[in-house]
């Protein structure tokens, strides 16, 4: 007999089909997935530094700097450099990018409506507020070191 699925493989996949069907729907803007991702990340935290937007990517700093060089080719992005420190960059988005952040959002509206059709209005709410729970004790448990019999023995 099979075991039941687990948490953690339920929540992947959950997140793995949304990107999938997202990614249905985006085909036409002519985006990468790491494209879009790196837009809608920047949208919520412009003026950031190419680093600090790469650690919330949680990619490598030189694979951000391919992805911003054709976001910036596209003329979708902006480099500026920092008023006080030479070496750093704030990446801002252009005028450009707003109508595709616009189009970007619809298509996660209709792709959420998706995910969640068939699921009572109180149920959805119960859903956030359990995964909005979940990954503040996992945020909280990160800032921990882990206990060397739990490390070794899992």
């Amino acid at each position: 007999m099979l075991n039941p699925p687990t948490l953690g493989f339920i929540l992947h996949d959950v997140a793995r089909l949304m990107r999938k069907r997202f990614e249905q729907r985006a085909g036409d803007i002519g985006l990468t997935r790491s494209q879009w991702q790196t837009l809608a990340f920047l949208s919520r935290s412009e003026g950031i530094h190419q680093s600090g937007l790469a650690e919330l990517l949680e990619i490598e700093p030189i694979t951000l700097v391919r992805i911003l060089d054709k976001l910036e080719a596209r003329g979708l992005i902006e480099r500026r450099q920092h008023a006080s420190d030479r070496r750093v960059w704030l990446l801002f988005l252009t005028p450009a990018a707003h109508p595709i952040l616009a189009e970007m959002r619809v298509l996660g509206d209709r792709t959420r409506a998706e995910a969640l059709a068939s699921i009572p209005d109180e149920d959805r709410v119960k859903l956030l507020d359990t995964l909005t729970q979940m990954k503040a004790n996992l945020l909280e448990a990160c800032r921990q070191p882990v206990d060397e019999k739990e490390a070794n023995h899992g």
